[in-house]
């Protein structure tokens, strides 16, 4: 068949989700994967056409050829589409095209809390039935996917990432920015070209948008004195801020809140996902919602129900301990996701993977100042995602640096499954259990579950 894109690595969540929403734009899609999945499935059934493995003879006509930055120059299929003199387009290319289809593009962006900002925003159209089209990289709770789109769609959602600097491509006419911090420093150099990178997208935006802004964020700030656009809308709990949280308590791992939109009382909110970040999350959420002219009241019993994305403090299981699986690489997600437990009467064990041997170089001090408010950390070898091995930044270093700050803490080598078995005997009934990375640290709770069962 013509085919008008394909995709080498279609089985990926963020390639996926693109290839099904060109599908319910009636775009004729094709793409390759090295192996069947869920994924792959998805996009077949939703008439695409998927090969398993890769082969330049699955390159056919004059489709435009979709990549990600994951996909290696010696890729068969990358070789053969220059040989044809394809026209071959990054995924954040595909992002922005989908991305004019649609009325209204509204995107989530910073250093953390994409996934969790756009999943939610999502989750309330969803729930008010203004079948919005998104694609963001985590899996929404109860909704069961990260990508949809359907025949009447107004709003547009996405996550725009800053990691590879693609961001400076979109132009969204609605944008928050939660956070910006050091991260990616294998693309940046500093905290300051990361900055220039915000400005530089900020500039590109049409004089019609509308811009939402953490004023509590020192990296936003930062961002903010760069900038000419000055009709930016902001949200916090400690400044001046256009949508403030006021008389927030925190019980267990709730919170509840009042929302002011500037003198104006809006209602109170309550939030079943814990953290005072997750209080951000939700004002900038509530900002946007309410620019774009939805009640408070009508959707407020959403945010109370909504159980946070699948890897974000996601509870695995909760017997004789709580064990809770984390996204979070980056110390200033490390340490939002600790707080979120700290009051807790329980004793705090944390399993950490670092994710990439560049990121725990670069943040080194920063990681080493994570983890001061838990009882026991143990430390898994480093997931490089490709990264050259690094025998001074590395996990059982870390461990030494780490052990002089007075934590107790334990360098654990080998598999997932030899981890749990080492960790499993050393946790102790009322334990809360944190397992921290990007990594493929998220299977050790099922492991862990498993030996305890038994």
């Amino acid at each position: 068949m013509s085919v008008d894109f394909y995709f080498i690595a279609i089985g990926g969540v963020g390639q996926s989700a693109l290839a099904r929403i060109l599908l319910n734009l009636n775009y004729k899609v094709a793409g390759s994967d090295i192996k069947e999945s869920k994924y792959t499935k998805l996009v077949q059934t939703l008439g695409g056409q998927v090969f398993i493995g890769h082969d330049k003879k699955n390159i056919q006509g004059n489709p435009k050829i979709v990549v990600s930055s994951a996909i290696k120059e010696d890729n068969p299929e990358l070789i053969r589409a220059r040989e044809l003199n394809l026209e071959i387009i990054h995924r954040s290319d595909c992002l922005k095209l989908i991305s004019e289809h649609f009325d209204c593009f509204v995107g989530f962006s910073g250093t953390h809390g994409k996934t969790t900002t756009s999943g939610l925003c999502c989750y309330i159209l969803e729930n008010l039935k203004k079948n919005p089209a998104y694609a963001i990289g985590g899996i929404i709770p109860k909704i069961e996917t990260n990508a949809n789109c359907y025949k009447d769609s107004k709003y547009f959602i996405a996550e725009l990432d800053e990691s590879d600097k693609t961001i400076v491509k979109y132009h969204p006419k609605k944008l928050v920015v939660n956070n910006i911090q050091e991260d990616h420093l294998d693309n940046y150099k500093n905290l300051d070209e990361i900055l220039e990178t915000f400005k530089k997208t900020l500039d590109n935006l049409s004089p019609d948008s509308t811009l939402f802004l953490n004023a509590d964020d020192k990296g936003v700030l930062e961002l903010i004195k760069r900038i000419d656009k000055k009709d930016y809308i902001t949200y916090g709990i400690n400044n001046n801020a256009c949508y403030q949280a006021k008389n927030i308590v925190f019980k267990d791992l709730m919170s509840e809140f009042d929302i002011y939109k500037k003198d104006e009382f809006l209602g109170k909110m309550k939030l079943i996902i814990p953290g005072v970040h997750n209080i951000y999350n939700a004002l900038s959420v509530v900002s946007v919602l309410d620019n774009l002219g939805f009640n408070f009241e009508d959707y407020k019993r959403f945010f109370e129900e909504f159980q946070g994305m699948k890897r974000r403090f996601q509870v695995i299981f909760d017997k004789e301990i709580k064990l809770v699986d984390d996204y979070a690489h980056h110390p200033g997600e490390i340490v939002s996701t600790i707080n979120a437990i700290k009051d807790l009467k329980k004793r705090k064990v944390v399993i950490f993977q670092p994710h990439r041997y560049t990121r725990l170089k670069a943040l080194w001090g920063d990681f080493l100042n994570s983890f001061d408010s838990i009882d026991e950390l143990f430390v898994l070898d480093v997931f490089s995602a490709g990264d050259k091995k690094d025998e001074k930044y590395n996990s059982q270093n870390f461990c030494k640096e780490i052990e002089n700050k007075g934590i107790k803490t334990q360098y654990i080598k080998g598999t997932i499954l030899e981890a749990a078995r080492q960790i499993t005997p050393q946790l102790k009934k009322g334990d809360i259990v944190l397992t921290l990375g990007a990594g493929d640290i998220t299977k050790i709770g099922g492991e862990i579950n498993d030996l305890l069962s038994n």
